[in-house]
């Protein structure tokens, strides 16, 4: 598992800026995938070969009708439960705020690992610059500028020193992990209680309700499982009316954790750009996905219902053509037996390895039906391909000039690579290297 760092603090303290710092030039896996959203409160950073997910609670718009306050500190609290390292940033142009010390006495309290961050430093000659942030209680005020990237090395080397140092997930590799994703109010706890076959969770109509925070493992036909703690689920202490956005942030430790996501999604409702939000973050982590679509029985249906509405799943969701659906109903318990079927079959999808020869039979007979591109008189040539890892599924393509391979004839090679060895419910991961020829 990924550590996870919060940023978080008031208003125009620099958070977005931080986060760019930490992350720019990283380009995500899917940045060119269509229906992806690119609007992300995360994205993965790395140093020092250390990778971490980063959330950048500036991104988190709450009920406009609360105080600044109020806001600050609910963001302070999902920081706070669902990170390893919060870094709480100030201005230093500004000084000390209320605002500042009612969060700095909420981050004490917990028993995460937190560094206080002087943002807007320019001068590091004059030390007595941070001296009133120790008042804070936080400990050693950590003078940075976000903008212009000074010192954020240094911030960067503490923090990594405090990740803690076991994220190995703590079951048997034959176990499938299944992680209940998506929106507040879907029915993931109905869900979960059906396939579990008693009350494991406890269900309300009322979003964030869920009480119960651990893992649950059971045994089906001689093969084991666990649905894994879904944030999301849980209902989260003191935090008033956060707004949805906040179960993408929710939903991200047990999507990383797990092998298999169930994305529900409420059928009287249809896919929602939260929904995409959630989705494209299962895609990114290269997780094996089934689309669950709950609460079938409140649909109206007729012969053309099912059609229509798998053909708009699709649509919006163009980025996960691989992902089987399935609609049911956890209420009267419609279908939900067959998705651990579909979890099996996903899981060996997520797992599966193909041989070296018959995987370059299968590239020359896509490049012969379909010629690769070419650019200024060049012809892209791909010379070997080798799989070199699963979960997901991962091919190194050897090629003469890897510039000259559009995005495009990826996706054609992927589909031909579907076509002749399956993978569904799994994405595909490409990594090109250039070979002489």
């Amino acid at each position: 598992m990924k550590p996870i760092v919060a940023i978080v603090g008031r208003p125009n303290v620099g958070k977005s800026t931080l986060f760019n710092r930490f992350t720019g030039g990283r380009t995500a896996i899917v940045e060119d995938t269509p229906g992806v959203t690119r609007d992300r409160l995360y994205r993965d950073a790395e140093w020092k070969n250390v990778v971490f997910t980063v959330i950048d609670t500036g991104g988190i718009e709450i009920n406009t009708d609360d105080s600044m306050l109020t806001r600050v500190k609910q963001q302070a609290q999902i920081a706070m439960e669902e990170a390893d390292v919060i870094l709480f940033v100030v201005d230093g142009k500004t000084g000390i705020t209320v605002d500042d010390q009612e969060v700095s006495q909420l981050l004490r309290k917990t028993q995460k690992e937190v560094l206080l961050v002087v943002n807007k430093v320019e001068d590091y000659s004059d030390p007595s610059i941070t001296y009133d942030f120790y008042q804070l209680g936080l400990g050693e005020p950590i003078p940075i500028s976000a903008s212009h990237g000074m010192n954020t090395g240094d911030l960067l080397d503490k923090l990594v020193e405090l990740f803690p140092d076991n994220m190995e997930e703590p079951y048997d590799p034959d176990v499938i992990k299944i992680a209940v994703t998506g929106r507040p109010n879907v029915g993931k706890s109905s869900l979960v209680n059906v396939i579990l076959g008693q009350e494991r969770v406890i269900v309300s109509n009322i979003p964030g309700t869920t009480r119960d925070a651990i893992d649950s493992p059971f045994k089906r036909n001689n093969q084991e499982y666990v649905i894994i703690d879904t944030a999301g689920m849980r209902r989260r202490g003191k935090i008033e009316e956060p707004t949805e956005r906040y179960s993408v942030i929710r939903a991200l430790r047990s999507i990383e954790r797990c092998d298999v996501a169930l994305m529900v999604i409420d059928a009287s409702q249809g896919v929602t750009e939260q929904d995409k939000k959630i989705a494209g973050y299962i895609h990114e982590q290269g997780k094996g996905c089934i689309l669950v679509i709950n609460k079938w029985d409140l649909v109206e249906k007729d012969d053309k219902t099912l059609h229509k509405f798998e053909k708009q799943i699709r649509s919006e969701l163009l980025f996960m053509q691989y992902a089987p659906i399935i609609f049911v109903s956890a209420l009267t318990k419609q279908r939900v037996p067959k998705i651990l079927e579909i979890v099996d079959f996903v899981a060996e999808q997520h797992n599966h390895r193909v041989g070296t020869s018959v995987l370059n039979q299968v590239i020359i007979e896509a490049t012969q039906l379909n010629p690769p591109p070419t650019d200024k008189g060049k012809r892209l040539k791909i010379l070997y391909t080798t799989q070199v890892s699963v979960k997901p599924p991962t091919f190194i393509l050897f090629v003469n000039e890897p510039e000259i391979l559009h995005f495009s004839y990826k996706r054609f090679l992927e589909n031909k690579i579907r076509e002749a060895f399956g993978f569904e419910g799994t994405p595909i991961r490409f990594i090109i290297r250039k070979r002489a020829e």
